[in-house]
């Protein structure tokens, strides 16, 4: 699969390491030097902003979409290559999954766990085939890939639909897993045997 737009899941506030945004500047730039379009949820601040802000800056395509009603709070970003204003949560996530081969989430807090869940989900079930990954920056989020592999081990989710979320701390190897990534070809649901 070729990937030329990827949907990115991040923070709308900086957190407390420059790891951080350094780790948005990276992915920016390797998304520029692949030619790949930065769909995201539309903020000009936090990790958001510095990953527009970096893909912007190398001269790549952006496409922000966010609620009319956390345009104010978010504080929209005005100078994106496109800026979709959307009436509902639901709107923006629909149309970041539709512009996106993949998705991806860095740093972020509940909205951007959601998002990932949400989208990872959407593979699982077969609504779309896309990958989806992490970004795991100095370990963000290993307590979170803890649990999750802790809920295949307590027979919640089958190991397949667990290795649909790729996980790597750099930026090219995990760009390189989503455009290698191919969809598992296992049901959703467990057999009464499966348990």
């Amino acid at each position: 699969m070729r990937i030329s737009s990827v949907c990115v899941y991040c923070g709308s506030s900086p957190g407390l390491r420059p790891a951080y945004l350094d780790a948005a500047r990276a992915l920016a730039a390797a998304l520029v030097r692949r030619q790949i379009r930065l769909v995201y949820g539309g903020a000009r601040v936090g990790v958001m902003g510095a990953l527009a802000d970096a893909v912007l800056a190398a001269g790549g395509g952006v496409t922000g979409v966010i609620p009319r009603a956390l345009a104010g709070k978010e504080i929209a970003h005005d100078g994106l290559s496109e800026l979709i204003i959307t009436e509902s949560m639901h709107a923006r996530k629909t149309i970041m999954a539709e512009r996106a081969d993949a998705c991806v989430a860095l740093p972020g807090g509940i909205g951007t766990l959601e998002e990932l869940f949400e989208a990872w989900t959407w593979t699982q079930l077969g609504f779309h085939a896309k990958p989806c990954g992490l970004l795991n920056v100095v370990g963000y989020f290993d307590a979170l890939i803890q649990f999750v592999d802790h809920s295949v081990g307590e027979g919640f989710m089958r190991q397949t639909h667990r290795d649909i979320l790729l996980v790597d701390d750099d930026v090219d190897t995990l760009l390189d897993r989503l455009d290698a990534y191919e969809p598992p070809a296992v049901p959703k649901w467990l057999d009464d045997g499966d348990t």
